[in-house]
């Protein structure tokens, strides 16, 4: 299948970086014409200010890395035109705006998928692969921490900065539906734009899930700890390794540690695999695992969250 990338700025490079090593790589759309000539040599492929400048029939797919306010529009002209999609998260900046986007993908009978890179490191794959196996018991709750000192952003707070990938997670993990979510908040460094969060989802089954994001904090700290019924994982996002402790307590509140052991430990190129995953369901008409559905319930819960933070 051939993508044409639009947007080459620093992630938007990535993008195309990718998509040339795996010769899917079709023609660039990017609205600076100054690095057009540079594009062109570095990628030998067609680069023009607008999707519609291309030949229509030279690519099946787009790839957008633009601003997130921009996604709505650029996302409804290149399904307009019969494309499948791959936007980078958020998908918009709101559920309103992705609802949009789901209908007309679907209208158009064409793909629909967020970048929400996360999803496609093994080791989450592994926890996903581990609660449903049943490794830990019932599901219970998921904490997850993302955090370090800076970078603070001066226009979207740090639920919507870093918090958007843990979300993602958490409903891939839990596989159901929000029922409750609150929100707490500080915002020191700009008024109104909070640097540290605490999110709390309650899901239809139960399972509650916990997400601290901080950009106001000392160390670099990412990692996501699933609690079952007999037993808990783990997750070390730096040095991507799984680990299962062997530990609870049982009906006579008593403490049960049976040790605890490694389980995964191994990292890929998420985004080579999300890219793939994205390519090999728009051939074959699967649904992306991070498709635009699942993609508006992540902006739903960022909206509630951010009402209640106010």
């Amino acid at each position: 299948m051939k993508v044409v990338a639009i947007g080459a700025g620093k992630w938007g490079t990535n993008i195309l970086n990718t998509l040339h090593e795996t010769g899917n790589l079709a023609g660039i759309v990017e609205l600076d014409e100054s690095q057009h000539t540079t594009l062109q040599e570095k990628y030998d492929v067609p680069v023009a200010k607008t999707i519609r400048s291309l030949v229509p029939d030279s690519f099946q797919a787009v790839t957008i890395a633009t601003p997130a306010p921009t996604h709505l529009g650029v996302g409804l002209e290149a399904i307009a035109l019969g494309k499948h999609a791959f936007i980078e998260k958020p998908i918009t900046l709101s559920a309103a705006d992705a609802e949009e986007l789901v209908k007309a993908a679907d209208q158009a009978g064409v793909t629909l998928m967020t970048n929400h890179l996360l999803l496609y490191q093994p080791a989450i794959e592994f926890l996903g692969k581990s609660i449903r196996e049943g490794l830990i018991g019932d599901l219970r709750s998921i904490h997850v921490t993302r955090a370090n000192l800076g970078r603070a952003r001066d226009v979207e707070n740090v639920l919507w900065s870093l918090g958007v990938h843990d979300v993602a997670v958490v409903l891939d993990l839990v596989q159901d539906q929000p029922q409750d979510v609150t929100a707490v908040g500080d915002a020191f460094l700009n008024a109104g734009i909070e640097d540290d969060t605490h999110l709390h989802i309650t899901f239809e089954n139960g399972v509650k899930a916990h997400i601290h994001n901080s950009w106001l904090w000392p160390v670099l700290d990412r990692r996501t700890i699933v609690i079952g019924s007999k037993g808990m994982l783990w997750y070390d996002e730096l040095n991507q390794t799984v680990t299962l402790h062997k530990k609870s307590i049982n009906a006579s509140l008593q403490n049960v540690n049976d040790g605890e052991e490694v389980v995964f430990e191994g990292a890929a190129k998420p985004l080579t695999l999300s890219l793939e995953h994205f390519i090999d369901c728009a051939t074959n008409g699967k649904t992306p695992r991070s498709d635009g559905a699942s993609a508006r319930t992540v902006i739903g819960i960022l909206e509630d969250a951010s009402r209640s933070l106010k």
